[in-house]
């Protein structure tokens, strides 16, 4: 069996007084998470989250790899073994997202109850609501 790393982050903004969490649908499988990719052969985690946020969502947002840091592991089809591992990313709301049309199918920024609705697992719940206490001091 072999591991394949991934990373990525909770990306969110402050927008008029609230935090909004940034979630993608996939394609082809479509379900809902948090922009996340593939580390690339010499790249660090904080450089692979960095890179596949941009070429996922147009936003260029510095990954904070030094506070939260979750991870979630599950086999895949092939028999190999996934290991995501989420950060946090702040985005500017002023920012425009851009939809990477070939990975994405959707793209959109949630408040925190309808993010936790939209996520398609139940680990990604976890990881959001662990993430929104992070940020609120909790």
């Amino acid at each position: 069996m072999t591991l394949e790393i991934s990373t990525g982050a909770v990306v969110y903004r402050k927008h008029n007084g609230t935090i909004e969490y940034l979630l993608e649908q996939s394609v082809p499988s479509h379900y809902w998470g948090f922009p996340k990719g593939h580390v690339e052969e010499g790249e660090s985690e904080q450089e692979a989250a960095e890179r596949e946020i941009r070429e996922e969502t147009g936003l260029n947002v510095h990954v904070d790899v030094t506070g939260f840091r979750q991870s979630d592991e599950y086999p895949l089809a092939n028999g190999n073994l996934k290991r995501t591992i989420l950060f946090l990313a702040e985005a500017s709301d002023d920012q425009k997202i851009i939809k990477q049309d070939s990975e994405i199918s959707h793209l959109d920024w949630f408040n925190y109850e309808d993010a936790r609705a939209t996520l398609t697992y139940a680990s990604l719940r976890a990881i959001l609501r662990n993430a929104h206490n992070y940020l609120n001091g909790r």
